[in-house]
């Protein structure tokens, strides 16, 4: 969650700036966002293979052979490629919020700032980020339910789902492989109660910090 929000808050800084070419970057950024999910995990499963795989091979030329993890075999790198095959997928979707957001901040704060001898970093400290609160809090809340409601990935990657040795095992896997597979429907729904308590919490939150900011104001 937290590289997501961080990368999808780079991008967006980066394609709101006036540059050649900006409408090509922010349709490249934003198309895994509608790739469906199940055909992006088979892609990159293939990606990731240790011995024919091109991530690999890219990392074995540049490391001279000395990096060549097995992703999706280890217990240590498999999370680490789901997160990456996660990011790539949903970082479109929480830059184009963001990039709302940057295009709602008055350009008058930004002259201001410069006026009063701000730079690049203390703009973006002191007007975007403030600027940027409720719009945050919003995309981290997004962020956090579609985290806890993973599930292509860590079914279709592994060569077992959750696997190796329950590494990449989530909320929706369990839930699925408890209710379908081993027809605990009970434990199952008890899951499903726990997962719907954790959203409503995340979006109480959410509402909370909003009203604060609104009274601010």
């Amino acid at each position: 969650m937290p590289v997501q929000t961080g990368a999808a808050l780079a991008l967006a800084v980066l394609v709101n700036r006036r540059l050649r070419g900006r409408l090509f970057f922010r349709t490249v950024y934003f198309l895994p966002t509608v790739t469906v999910m199940a055909v992006a995990s088979v892609v990159w499963k293939v990606l990731l293979l240790p011995d024919s795989g091109l991530v690999n091979g890219v990392l074995g030329t540049l490391t001279l052979g000395h990096l060549q993890p097995g992703w999706l075999s280890s217990t240590s790198w498999a999370m680490p490629a789901i997160v990456l095959t996660s990011v790539w997928q949903g970082v479109g979707f929480q830059m184009v919020i963001f990039l709302a957001g940057l295009q709602a901040i008055p350009a008058s704060l930004y002259e201001a700032a410069r006026v009063d001898g701000a730079g690049a970093w203390q703009q973006f400290r002191h007007v975007t980020l403030p600027g940027l609160r409720n719009t945050m809090v919003f995309v981290i809340n997004v962020t956090a339910i579609f985290a806890f409601r993973l599930f292509d990935q860590v079914y279709m990657m592994p060569q077992f789902p959750g696997g190796p040795q329950d590494s990449t095992r989530t909320m929706m896997l369990q839930l699925l492989q408890t209710g379908y597979t081993r027809r605990m429907i009970g434990q199952a729904s008890a899951i499903a109660v726990v997962f719907f308590l954790f959203v409503l919490a995340v979006t109480l939150i959410q509402r909370r910090l909003g009203r604060e900011e609104r009274a601010v104001r």
